[in-house]
């Protein structure tokens, strides 16, 4: 919701625009109170509620009239002068618009266009992602995006699965290797260390996808999220490669010192690893002192 606003905000003047051109160009509005308002939703994708206002008595007159030729008896004859209190109409404009807020009536994220009209006030409530999508200022194809979100949905519990069971695998292992068989080695010490940090990685990835794809779906590129996940994720795996780099270290000073060339190819890659993550977080951050 909090993108949604942004890319509104960003683009206010040109929607109110759009929608008081709009409306105004369909004539007297009241009229269409007789087909219960059915052309005006048929324009308007994103209209999800009319309904209007005696401007002197401040007491609606109308029910409340939905897209989905639904109507709300039990709104009329409720004063609404909080609602009149609130408008301010622009200089030899009879149209005037609302912030953004969460409709009582669709529970959607809404703004309201008011249009006055003699003694009377009309209120069309915009379902706000509906309207950015219809202007095209973000993308949103529904069938192509309940496929991705069942997809992210799928592989994101997937991997909080697979985290779990490394963890608890680990923790098994551990125990089994140290209560029941007696060994107690770095293997046994080490390796329970490196799963825990992998599925810690795993976790982190899981959580991020669910919360970008899936609960707060994505429409703009966050270069700030994007980079705290890659480095997050690399920084776990940084610190279990150097986990296994440590106990490869003891375990060939211990059993076969001839092969400690094999150790330094481990760390050296760790290195570079770690130098090209170092060089991307400063890239990064360079550039968005540059922007």
């Amino acid at each position: 919701m909090k993108e949604y606003l942004e890319v509104y905000f960003q683009n206010q003047e040109k929607i109110e625009n759009f929608l008081q051109e709009s409306l105004l160009k369909l004539g007297e509005l009241k009229r269409l109170r007789e087909q219960n308002f059915k052309e005006i939703f048929s324009m308007f994708p994103s209209l999800e509620l009319v309904y209007i206002i005696n401007k002197d008595t401040k007491l609606q007159i109308s029910p409340n009239f939905y897209k989905n030729n639904s109507i709300d008896k039990s709104a009329q004859n409720i004063s609404r002068e909080y609602l009149i209190s609130k408008l301010h109409f622009k200089e030899n404009s009879s149209v005037a618009f609302s912030t953004p807020y969460v409709s009582s009536a669709t529970r959607n994220s809404c703004v309201t266009v008011s249009v006055k009209e003699g003694n009377y006030i009309l209120f069309f409530d915009f379902k706000i992602e509906s309207l950015l999508e219809r202007l095209n200022l973000i993308e949103l194809n529904k069938p192509f995006h309940t496929v991705t979100k069942t997809f992210y949905t799928i592989a994101g519990y997937s991997m909080f699965l697979l985290s779990i069971f490394m963890v608890c695998y680990s923790m098994y292992d551990f125990i089994h290797s140290f209560m029941v068989k007696g060994i107690f080695n770095l293997d046994t010490i080490f390796k329970p260390i490196i799963a825990l940090t992998l599925g810690v990685a795993i976790f982190d990835l899981a959580k991020t996808i669910l919360e970008q794809e899936v609960y707060f779906k994505s429409y703009s590129k966050n270069s700030k999220v994007e980079t705290k996940m890659i480095t997050k994720f690399l920084i776990s795996i940084i610190i279990a490669l150097s986990i296994e780099a440590l106990m490869v270290v003891f375990k060939i000073a211990i059993n076969d010192y001839d092969k400690m060339i094999n150790a330094l190819y481990l760390i050296t890659g760790i290195s570079l690893i770690l130098i090209a993550l170092s060089i991307f977080i400063y890239l990064t951050k360079k550039n968005k002192h540059l922007i």
